[in-house]
């Protein structure tokens, strides 16, 4: 149902159907643009963000592969120095380590080394994170890894809105973009505006809550729970709560505007704590607005394991709403 929101009509959408939404509006927009992966035709996604999309594209533009990530993006990465915009899929993230060469040595290359005559028009949307019991090898969090490469953006987006604004964005752009979708937050709902041309900037940050005594900067699964933990935390402390949607650029002059304000930062990201997205920000902050500071960054991550496949472990392991109330206790 839509409505009006700010001045400007919106629907509810889940985060699932705001990705769909994004592909069928671009595809429908631009006849370049296309869709293909492992089981995105026949079977609508293996989280069921293609849906229906076989029927109303056809088998040209909605296209079932074979297993083969390596295939998947160096088909991709071709296609798109020829002019046309795919969208590749990746069902887990953590299979990216099969297409390696073709991503790192070839995709993130491709313009560097042609003296920024080729234009490498590729989408790449990939699932990530823990808590459906699928093991380690299922579950893995690898936004960092990606954005530690020059000539790919990465982007790791929250709520519905800012899923389907920065996947028309990354649709349009004219370089490789990584489209991390966690997989808990498929049936998060939230207000979408309701217009063809809605996009949102890659490298730009949302705060999803004023506040005025803690900074938190949370990525996908974890912005939700920081919220909820922000409305139980109200009486004690006044939380502002960051989304930066962009793991790559990184929007760090929203973040560092936000602890000139508050004085004090928690980064919660379900990546690895050691060399990953939380260190990263804490890095720029610490150089940027380390006078702005009143006490040491926190952070809330995985630590340095793989996700377990036993629930009371994976439990263990993965951050949650608590760990960000935790984070916030120790600030003060």
């Amino acid at each position: 149902m839509s409505q009006q929101h700010r001045g400007q009509e919106t629907e509810e959408l889940t985060y699932r159907e705001a990705i769909q939404s994004a592909m069928v509006e671009e595809m429908e927009r631009d006849d370049d643009a296309f869709l293909m992966g492992e089981d995105v035709a026949e079977f609508g996604g293996v989280f069921g963000a293609s849906q229906g999309m076989l029927d109303q594209f056809g088998e040209e533009r909605v296209r079932d592969t074979p297993i083969s990530e390596a295939a998947l993006v160096g088909a991709g990465a071709g296609a798109a120095a020829k002019g046309k915009r795919p969208i590749v899929e990746l069902m887990f993230s953590d299979f990216v380590g099969i297409a390696a060469e073709q991503l790192l040595n070839q995709t993130a290359k491709m313009r560097y080394m042609f003296g920024g005559q080729a234009d490498v028009p590729l989408t790449i949307r990939t699932t990530e994170g823990g808590g459906t019991r699928s093991g380690a090898q299922h579950s893995g969090t690898m936004h960092t890894w990606i954005a530690h490469v020059p000539g790919i953006k990465a982007v790791a987006p929250g709520t519905p809105r800012a899923v389907k604004g920065l996947l028309k964005s990354a649709i349009r752009a004219d370089d490789p973009v990584f489209v991390f979708e966690n997989k808990m937050i498929y049936g998060r709902e939230g207000e979408v505006p309701v217009d063809d041309d809605f996009t949102l900037p890659l490298g730009e940050a949302s705060v999803e809550r004023e506040g005025s005594d803690v900074t938190v900067v949370a990525t996908q699964r974890l912005l939700g729970e920081t919220l909820s933990t922000a409305e139980e935390l109200a009486g004690d402390f006044d939380l502002e709560v960051i989304d930066p949607r962009s793991i790559y650029p990184l929007d760090t002059d929203t973040i560092r505007e936000s602890v000139e304000k508050t004085g004090r930062l928690v980064v919660a990201d379900e990546s690895w704590l050691s060399y990953g997205t939380s260190s990263e920000l804490v890095a720029r902050l610490s150089q940027e607005a380390f006078y702005d500071l009143d006490a040491p960054i926190q952070r809330v991550g995985v630590p340095d394991v793989h996700v377990p496949y036993a629930p009371e472990l994976e439990d263990e392991v993965l951050p949650d709403g608590d760990d960000v109330r935790d984070a916030v206790e120790r600030l003060f």
